[in-house]
């Protein structure tokens, strides 16, 4: 079957657009999120134990606690501990008999009374001793991401992975690698150059196209895609327009790859070209979620075109919200986009790294005069819990005055310090709690390892600073480790050294890994167990995900980072891949996080 669309139905589509920014929207109600399942997942932390663990859900009531059980072999299940486990989410198991295969699940106990078990998690007979989950793929060729969401609505994460072949595949898999639909790219994204890709091109330089979320509320997710002539869906059917430049916007079916609706995107920059786009959650008006697009074109002087939009899927239609274009305002733009509510008002906005969007598509504010410009890398996080609010880091390439890195307040962009010795290209810069001793995190790139809030050196030899690539948490602290070119490192402020030369937590070659783009993984995210963060990879024949999930206990208890609003929203965003943060302070010395206004999607 072939779809194609005429000047009438293009005409129709766009009286439907907005033009120019609405009125700001209200918080309405909570955030509507997705309704997890326990997540739980075991792996062989040792020769002779397992490390089970699982989701506290950002709704549970205070005080549940947790019973383990164990089937082995398929026989009855038993439970493991002696009283129901009200500290952290996880349980090392020492009893059971690894030469047979093992199912584990938990029971939430409320008020005494034990609740529906979780689904299981089977650890098979004989598994190898690795902080490892394998899910199989089919063959194919090298995958660059992968992005999660529950496609089928059982409360637990599927898989969708790129494939970058000539024309590029988007699959679709379920949590235990059953294979669900695949998309062909077509003949438009051959072209992938990184700069100036075909028009359905994904998953290149900076870009993506492609993000994953349950944008209708309804349980299950969708896929939104950013399409052109000759994408075949899922279910076979074919995109098709006469010219190979016009581009879409359309929401896929998670369950099947088709076609749920679409809309144009805006021909404005058209006469330069194909726009290629990076997508990703927001919740704008705090309530509901929205796609948000980040698009640049390229003009014949070498400048760029760049605009912005939004796009609202109400499980039928998918209409555009607002579009905002740069033109001649000075608004520095990067290679990161995040979605975080920057004033604590329940709205999200939409950032970069040198501007800020309201949720309603104005400018809230922007850098530029401020001396910001272009940068690789910026973070928004409660960088100082003593301070009121978010804050943001950011470096910078080739600034001409000198800038090499700032610290800022995120809701109104004023600078509170910054670095400068420049001109250089700061290429790499990080945001994280990597010494306990000081308050607060830390934020470094080549310049030495800063505390955020006193900008301060904590470590006098800038040498010693470590790598700004990515952080994770992984083991049973709080404070973040490292994950820079397949290693996950800790950084001890008693023993500080440069990567290479940091305790090795994981090397992810020995299990198989591969890396992905500029040296990394996959995807890095809350995506199992408990709150820790998983490491996606695949292995050199890209038919497995190498999911590396932590062996190592905790006893400190968070709720599910992906119950977290603006964490999850990080989730959907690629780009040039960044760690994601909380919307609180993470890390030594932490409050309780205050527990997240959502709801669940029925």
């Amino acid at each position: 079957m072939r779809m194609r669309i005429s000047a009438t139905v293009l005409a129709v589509c766009a009286t439907l657009t907005v033009a120019g920014a609405s009125p700001a929207p209200q918080v309405k109600a909570a955030r509507v999120m997705e309704d997890l399942g326990r997540g739980v997942v075991a792996v062989r932390s040792s020769g002779s134990q397992v490390l089970v663990s699982w989701r506290l859900l950002g709704l549970d009531p205070e005080g549940i606690g947790f019973n383990v059980y164990r089937s082995t072999a398929g026989g009855a299940y038993v439970k493991l501990n002696s009283g129901p486990l009200t500290g952290g989410t996880n349980y090392t198991d020492a009893t059971a008999d690894l030469t047979r295969a093992n199912s584990y699940r938990v029971t939430p106990v409320v008020g005494g009374q034990e609740q529906a078990p979780s689904g299981a998690f089977t650890l098979t007979a004989g598994h190898a001793v690795e902080p490892v989950v394998r899910v199989p793929l089919r063959s194919g060729g090298a995958v660059k991401f992968v992005w999660v969401g529950d496609l089928d609505g059982d409360g637990e994460y599927d898989y969708v992975v790129d494939r970058q072949t000539s024309p590029q595949k988007l699959e679709a898999y379920s949590g235990d690698g059953d294979f669900l639909w695949e998309v062909d790219l077509g003949p438009n994204s051959l072209n992938q150059d990184n700069i100036e890709p075909g028009s359905s091109a994904v998953d290149l330089g900076h870009w993506d196209g492609v993000t994953v979320y349950d944008f209708d509320s309804d349980g299950r997710a969708e896929v939104a895609l950013r399409v052109a002539d000759g994408v075949r869906f899922g279910d076979g059917t074919t995109w098709t327009h006469e010219n190979d430049a016009r581009q879409f916007m359309a929401v896929l079916d998670g369950r099947t790859g088709a076609l749920r609706n679409w809309s144009a995107v805006p021909t404005t920059y058209l006469a330069d070209g194909p726009m290629a786009a990076r997508l990703g959650v927001a919740y704008l008006n705090g309530t509901t979620p929205s796609l948000v697009a980040y698009m640049k074109n390229r003009r014949d002087d070498g400048a760029f075109n760049l605009m912005m939009g939004a796009w609202k899927f109400d499980g039928d239609s998918l209409d555009r919200q607002w579009t905002w274009q740069r033109g001649g305002q000075d608004a520095p733009d990067g290679h990161n986009t995040r979605a975080v509510d920057v004033d604590g008002d329940g709205t999200d906005e939409v950032a970069e790294i040198g501007f800020v969007l309201n949720g309603n598509g104005s400018l809230r504010y922007s850098m530029g005069p401020r001396g910001i410009i272009h940068g690789d890398r910026f973070h928004l996080a409660d960088l100082d819990p003593g301070r009121p609010g978010l804050e943001g880091y950011g470096v910078q390439q080739d600034n001409p005055s000198g800038l090499l890195e700032y610290y800022y307040d995120a809701a109104n962009g004023n600078v509170i310090w910054r670095h400068g010795g420049g001109p250089g290209d700061v290429g790499r810069g990080m945001a994280g709690d990597v010494d306990p001793r000081f308050a607060g995190m830390e934020v470094w790139s080549f310049s030495g390892l800063y505390n955020a809030a006193t900008n301060r050196l904590t470590e006098p030899d800038t040498s010693l600073r470590p790598w700004p690539q990515l952080g994770l948490w992984w083991d049973g602290d709080l404070t973040m480790e490292l994950l820079n070119d397949g290693k996950i490192e800790k950084w001890d402020p008693a023993r500080p050294a440069p990567s290479g030369s940091l305790p090795r937590l994981v090397s992810t070659w020995n299990h198989g890994a591969v890396k992905a783009a500029q040296g990394g993984p996959t995807l890095v995210g809350d995506i199992l167990g408990d709150w820790r963060e998983e490491a996606v990879y695949t292995n050199a024949a890209y038919d497995e995900l190498i999911i590396f999930t932590t062996n190592q206990p905790t006893s400190h208890r968070l709720y599910t980072l992906a119950h977290n609003p603006a964490y999850r929203n990080a989730m959907t965003f690629k780009g040039y891949m960044q760690s994601h943060h909380v919307d609180y302070f993470l890390g030594a010395g932490m409050s309780r996080p205050p527990r997240p206004d959502i709801s669940y999607a029925p």
